[in-house]
């Protein structure tokens, strides 16, 4: 089979699916007579992204595959189709999100240290409904809390192939600069610069935690290994 109809299949079937898909999963399309060699589906995929360099639309490889995309400066007249406003993300889930990020596997305690202020219970139910993030353990400590990680859906939501690609935090001077790098939108959220409501509309605890509040731990992101340990 000629790379230009391996090109027109594995765009179809991206579109067809909606979702990352794996290059196995796409060989997994074809009958064992007519199935490309793995390289010949490379090619075909470097191709299809080098034929969308000036459409609208993109190729991308992220943490769950290959999915194809809206380029993100066509998004403001994408996004008119629908009604309803993208969800905005308070400071103090961002904060949160991104200690997870940095610091996993870390406990619900260790990020209200770091933070110098009780992580409210809707925060984290925001982060694991939407699956950003998962329990991956529990602290060997009295109690057991519960450690937190990032997951795949994670990394693909925000067009990340492994955590090695987020921004190191040397780059980073402050939550709006993560914002940016995260593509959060940090807009029209009131009392940006001090502790704000989350998604629910719910005011976070002011409550004073265990220690005095800190800025975010100056480590990197941990890599490929350890992002699939979380899944």
């Amino acid at each position: 089979m000629d790379i230009d109809k391996l090109k027109q299949i594995a765009e179809a079937i991206l579109l067809a699916a909606g979702r990352p898909l794996t290059l196995d999963q796409m060989l997994a399309m074809f009958t064992e007579e007519d199935r490309p060699e793995r390289g010949d589906m490379r090619t075909a995929l470097s191709a299809l992204e080098s034929d969308f360099e000036t459409r609208g639309i993109q190729l991308v490889q992220v943490a769950s595959g290959y999915r194809i995309q809206v380029r993100e400066e066509m998004q403001l007249w994408v996004a008119r189709l629908w009604e309803e406003k993208p969800s905005r993300y308070s400071r103090a889930l961002l904060e949160t999100l991104s200690l997870i990020a940095y610091r996993q596997p870390i406990t619900r305690g260790e990020i209200e240290e770091v933070r110098g202020v009780s992580v409210s219970t809707s925060i984290m139910k925001t982060l694991l409904e939407r699956e950003w993030v998962r329990a991956v353990g529990h602290r060997d400590v009295p109690g057991h809390p519960a450690m937190y990680g990032t997951t795949r859906q994670f990394l693909d939501y925000f067009g990340l192939k492994s955590l090695d690609e987020l921004p190191t935090l040397a780059e980073l001077r402050d939550l709006s600069t993560i914002g940016a790098e995260l593509e959060l939108d940090l807009s029209d959220i009131p009392g940006l610069d001090a502790e704000s409501a989350n998604d629910d509309g719910e005011a976070e605890a002011e409550a004073p935690a265990a220690a005095e509040t800190g800025d975010l731990p100056a480590t990197e992101p941990v890599g490929d290994e350890a992002a699939s340990t979380l899944h």
